[in-house]
């Protein structure tokens, strides 16, 4: 084992786990565990009870995406709940009104929220209990209050300026005119009655019944693009995950229109090095990480769209030609100076990840977000949450694959992570924010197997992040961005990756938030980590 210290111990436990970003979410997905629910009874209510209490990062107005271990058939199951664009949403509409990019904010970012329906969609497969005990947690805190934790309160109280510029966001969490501090109760009975609602009615109340004519209705008053044949046309898509090779491990990413190729694609890279021998979170070390991750993140700007509407090339990218004609471009002594240019808005993200074990075996990897913090920034008060701003992320050049087109599903953000060994499940994990998730799940896959640290180590462990430049020169970035380093690193290593050429600042936030939960094959027993960034934990029996 890695000697790297953590300021908390990796929780174990031999039958069930949860971990999760808030401790009440945790205890919601134990306490339907313990009632007989499966892992994926648990994870929507863990799910659900975040959507209350961390309501700036996801909730019913957001999307979903999950990879479970299916016990029973003893298989990887991928599920893509992201919704796609609105018939009036069209890059004439954004042009005509002058914009460059579709606005991060208000309603023209919208695109259909996918979460309930994935719910149900999962539900329905891989559930046990009826729904409206599974969202009875949820509902429970909304009606009642809790305390808010310490980082979720921050993110709150930076959110302020943005949820003023709206009367239904600064209703609902705004309460006395400014956002919960540390310890101050909360409550938001209009979620919990919408809540109640779908619970009761299932997806129809969110799709076609009555919180989709609310929907519209906030829509048409705002401006929005929503038109009822949007919100009932929507469907969740069972997909296949694909995997790459990882010194005997085999690591796991939903396709595309998600950015988890870019991880495959960078551990195909860094499977090429001696990573151990390198020493941990060096310059040189660091200055390979990062070069790869620039690689990456050039194809997943040029290449990763919606595959209903692009071929991308999947195979091609994680092929050993290709991989070999990569690594070929890494100068070890340089850092890259031009890079294919990335949309900035890709580092506001915001978002929960969860991931359960249950007795029987199941385990399932689940991401859920509104994308920025508290989404478009558009909430109908009698609704309760926030609509999401995914929608941004198309872009308006006609010629690139992820270009805004009407009925298609946008660039996604949120990637659940997993890893099988000899065909059976390892390690269910995932690490939030936006553009840190896949550089932040290749971190710790190396911290895990290169340095074999527990999941809670390799979850702590100090972090690096490459930020590509907002300023374009044509098509090219002339700058290399900037790489950003976590209080704790030493100035050595600042030192060596700027004489690498390396634009190096320092940085408090912005390096993910993680969970996992490692499956001991031989033993049966659970490990798992929550990272201190948030406010969550690991929690078994």
């Amino acid at each position: 084992m890695h000697d790297e210290q953590s300021s908390r111990p990796v929780v174990l436990a031999p039958n069930a786990m949860v971990a999760t970003s808030q401790p009440l979410a945790v205890q919601a997905g134990l306490e339907i565990l313990r009632s007989g629910g499966s892992a994926m009874d648990a994870a929507i209510a863990t799910n659900a009870t975040l959507g209350v209490v961390e309501p700036m990062s996801c909730g019913i107005g957001g999307d979903v995406f999950a990879i479970v271990w299916d016990a029973t058939a003893k298989e990887l199951v991928g599920f893509n709940g992201s919704g796609r664009a609105p018939a009036r949403m069209t890059r004439d509409f954004y042009l005509q009104a002058g914009h460059n990019y579709i606005p991060s904010t208000g309603p023209v970012s919208w695109s259909v929220p996918g979460c309930v329906h994935g719910w149900f969609a999962l539900h329905e497969r891989y559930g046990r209990l009826p729904m409206n005990e599974i969202l009875q947690p949820a509902i429970d805190y909304a009606t009642k209050g809790f305390p808010v934790s310490p980082v979720i309160a921050d993110m709150w109280e930076r959110s302020t300026e943005k949820l003023q510029e709206d009367p239904g966001a600064t209703a609902v969490f705004l309460p006395n005119g400014h956002a919960p501090r540390t310890g101050d109760v909360f409550r938001n009975p209009a979620l919990a009655t919408t809540l109640a609602a779908i619970a009761e009615g299932g997806t129809a109340t969110f799709y076609s019944g009555s919180v989709a004519r609310q929907l519209y209705d906030l829509s048409d008053r705002v401006g929005g693009l929503f038109s009822p044949e949007d919100l009932a046309s929507h469907t969740s898509t069972w997909v296949d995950p694909v995997s790459a090779r990882y010194r005997g491990y085999d690591v796991w990413q939903l396709p595309p229109n998600t950015q988890g190729l870019a991880v495959l694609q960078m551990m195909r890279m860094l499977e090429q090095f001696d990573i151990a021998s390198m020493g941990h979170n060096n310059a040189d070390f660091l200055h390979l990480f990062l070069e790869i991750k620039k690689l990456a993140y050039e194809d997943r700007a040029r290449l990763y769209a919606d595959p209903a509407f692009f071929d991308v090339p999947i195979d091609a990218l994680l092929s050993d030609a290709y991989v070999a004609s990569q690594i070929a471009r890494i100068d070890p002594a340089r850092a890259a100076q031009e890079i294919e240019v990335e949309d900035p808005r890709l580092k506001l993200g915001d978002t929960v990840y969860l991931t359960v074990v249950d007795a029987e075996g199941q385990a399932v990897s689940f991401i859920q977000s509104i994308f920025n913090n508290f989404g478009s920034g558009v909430v109908d008060p009698e609704l309760g949450f926030a609509v999401h701003n995914r929608g941004c992320l198309f872009h308006l050049d006609p010629e690139h694959p992820n270009t805004l087109e009407p009925g298609k599903r946008p660039f996604q953000t949120i990637i659940p992570g997993f890893v099988t060994r000899e065909g059976a499940p390892v390690f269910p994990f995932g690490v939030m924010g936006g553009d840190m998730q896949p550089q932040g799940q290749a971190q710790v896959l190396m911290n895990l197997i290169d340095f074999e640290m527990d999941p809670q180590q390799a979850g702590e462990a100090l972090r690096a992040r490459h930020d590509g430049s907002s300023t374009p020169v044509g098509h090219q970035m002339s700058d290399g961005g900037v790489v950003k380093l976590e209080p704790g690193f030493s100035e050595e290593t600042a030192a060596g990756l700027r004489a690498k050429g390396h634009n190096v600042e320092r940085a408090e936030r912005g390096f993910g938030g993680y969970q996992g939960i490692w499956i001991d094959q031989e033993t049966g027993m659970l490990a798992g980590g929550s990272e201190p960034r948030k406010d969550g934990c690991a929690q078994g029996y």
